[in-house]
């Protein structure tokens, strides 16, 4: 039985790594509601490489398109389309594996996607009734990198740039940048940029905008 009478309206998040992504959806759930918006996470469908050693999994190019299980993405990015719930997958990010626990994600009126490629590919793009890109400057970005995977994934300031210099930025310059032309809304200044959220909150609660 579908939890919804209508289709979600299903809006893609993109851009590049601390471009302030996630600041913009939980702005848009504290201003519409969690009770009509579900979040659904490229992030947390990273291939498992629980198969490898770990010397291979910290060689993985974690922003390339491949790295992701788009067939998983998609597919629940479909049942929430149809009204119905899913179990996301639970990422370790330190360990670069797949946990045995998993999220239940249920349906709602609205379906936020948030990743960097989501516009890179033309299958998720099919599924994306909008798509805003968040733009931020490069040395914002890289500052919130920093302290997103020093202080709350544990690792060190050296490994973290070696990232950035090897494959972040190339990876950005190479798809998440071009992918931008696919926007419909672009974000300047990222997640604080007060008027343009209040401008899709608008957008998403008007009668025409958001199923009832």
């Amino acid at each position: 039985m579908s939890g919804t009478l209508q289709p979600p309206v299903v809006v893609g998040v993109a851009g590049g790594s601390g471009s302030g992504k996630t600041t913009v959806v939980t702005a848009l759930v504290d201003a519409i509601g969690p009770e009509k918006i579900a979040v659904l996470e490229h992030d947390a469908y990273y291939h498992d490489l629980s198969n490898l050693p770990m010397s291979q999994r910290r060689a993985t190019n974690f922003d390339h398109p491949k790295a992701f299980d788009d067939n998983l993405f998609i597919d629940h990015l479909t049942v929430l389309r149809s009204g119905e719930a899913v179990d996301v997958p639970t990422y370790d990010y330190l360990d670069y594996v797949r946990l045995d626990e998993t999220r239940r994600v249920a349906p709602r009126p609205i379906v936020l996607a948030e990743g960097i490629l989501l516009f890179a590919s033309a299958r998720l793009r099919e599924l994306l009734d909008i798509k805003v890109f968040v733009d931020t400057d490069d040395d914002l970005r890289l500052l919130r990198r920093l302290r997103r995977d020093i202080g709350e994934r544990g690792r060190s300031l050296e490994s973290v740039l070696d990232q950035y210099q090897a494959t972040v930025r190339p990876m950005h310059l190479e798809f998440v940048e071009p992918s931008k032309r696919w926007a419909d809304i672009v974000v300047p200044r990222g997640g604080g940029n007060q008027v343009a959220i209040d401008m899709l909150v608008r957008a998403l609660t008007s009668p025409t905008g958001l199923p009832a």
